[in-house]
């Protein structure tokens, strides 16, 4: 634990501002640019929009049915594009929500983001497991796969509502600032 602290206490000293504008600029620019043309490109080669990465929850029997309609072409794109694409935009993000969360807290919450991207990471290797095993069973992989996919949302939601608070947080002391001096 002394290490994590650590970790976290060394990013709060490195932190800068032009951190963030940079970190907002790639993630907007990731969000308007790159991530609908691979949405396209995902949807052209696999012939549907569903995908585990974007679901919530769902179970091994649903990935089963995701990698059956991907076909085999759908499938070999989808494990390429975990090792490819889905490993830059984790990173991507990462820093966005890091940044982000160590301007507006300047504690250890900025560390949240990084469990979100370790169950993203075991996501694309679960999920590109049983696609690359398809049709054979993949027993517990398929069964926890589900369950690294709830636990990236849960930590990305949990790191996108603090910064929302804390947004919040931060416009009510500028404006209780402002109306003290009047």
């Amino acid at each position: 634990m002394k290490r994590v602290n650590d970790f976290s206490e060394w990013m709060n000293r490195k932190y800068k501002t032009t951190y963030l504008v940079i970190s907002l600029i790639i993630f907007t620019l990731f969000m308007i640019a790159v991530l609908p043309n691979v949405s396209e490109t995902t949807k052209e080669i696999t012939g549907t929009n569903i995908s585990p990465d974007t679901s919530f929850f769902y179970t091994s029997q649903k990935l089963y049915d995701i990698a059956e309609s991907y076909g085999e072409a759908g499938r070999a794109y989808y494990i390429r594009s975990r090792f490819s694409f889905d490993i830059v935009w984790p990173i991507v993000y990462l820093f966005f929500l890091v940044t982000m969360m160590t301007f507006l807290f300047n504690s250890s919450l900025h560390l949240i983001p990084f469990l979100g991207v370790f169950f993203d990471f075991l996501e694309n290797l679960g999920a590109s497991y049983v696609m690359f095993r398809y049709p054979l069973d993949t027993g517990f992989i398929a069964t926890i796969t589900p369950i690294f996919t709830l636990l990236k949302w849960i930590f990305i939601y949990i790191s996108f509502g603090l910064i929302l608070a804390g947004l919040v947080r931060l416009i009510y002391c500028k404006l209780l600032m402002e109306f003290k001096k009047k």
